[in-house]
């Protein structure tokens, strides 16, 4: 019997369980007491947070990643965020990308003025004495490395905060960081 989890994963983890590498990392198997053979599906980098799932089944892990499934994310970013800058989101910006350029494909983008409570996190992001932030809401069916990053910083709004909060039908919900929820199976269907 397979098993399934929804993780919000903490600023400062890394998306797996074992660490080759000398430095010290902190690891998904630090947060819960997950069987033998759990996975994370996909990945967040060490500095960014929110929905994290995982899995014991190889087979729900090869699905979405291959079904080109939405991800949603909460970018809070430096300066206030224009609706050209979002526009410019919406149709795809030029990144960095294994040595060469990217553009990437059409998306959706928006500004976000209800902030959702994520709780402060691990690491302070910065205080207001260095100017405005906002937030914005963009949501990839792509993945490439560290790509909303990329994104936002080709806009002009570099990313301070970074916080993912759906994939395809699955959402972040209440979830504290570090808090891990089980559920019989993941509703995927966008």
């Amino acid at each position: 019997m397979h098993q399934h989890f929804i993780l919000f994963k903490p600023y400062g983890y890394l998306s797996q369980f074992i660490y080759e590498l000398k430095r010290k990392k902190k690891l998904l198997g630090e947060l819960h007491d997950f069987p033998e053979g759990t996975m994370a599906i996909g990945r967040l980098d060490e500095d960014s947070e929110g929905l994290l799932l995982l899995t014991t089944d190889g087979m729900v892990s090869e699905q979405i990643r291959s079904k080109k499934v939405d991800k949603e994310y909460y970018v809070q970013v430096d300066g206030v965020i224009t609706p050209e800058a979002i526009e410019q989101l919406q149709k795809g910006v030029e990144i960095g990308f294994d040595g060469g350029k990217y553009k990437t494909k059409p998306c959706k983008a928006l500004i976000v003025t209800e902030i959702p409570d994520f709780g402060p996190r691990a690491k302070k992001i910065r205080d207001e004495r260095h100017g405005p932030t906002s937030w914005a809401s963009i949501t990839i069916n792509e993945g490439k490395f560290r790509q909303v990053r990329k994104m936002t910083a080709a806009v002009g709004f570099p990313t301070l905060r970074l916080v993912r909060v759906r994939i395809g039908n699955v959402y972040l919900q209440n979830l504290k960081a570090g808090e891990v929820l089980e559920v019989s199976d993941f509703q995927l269907d966008n």
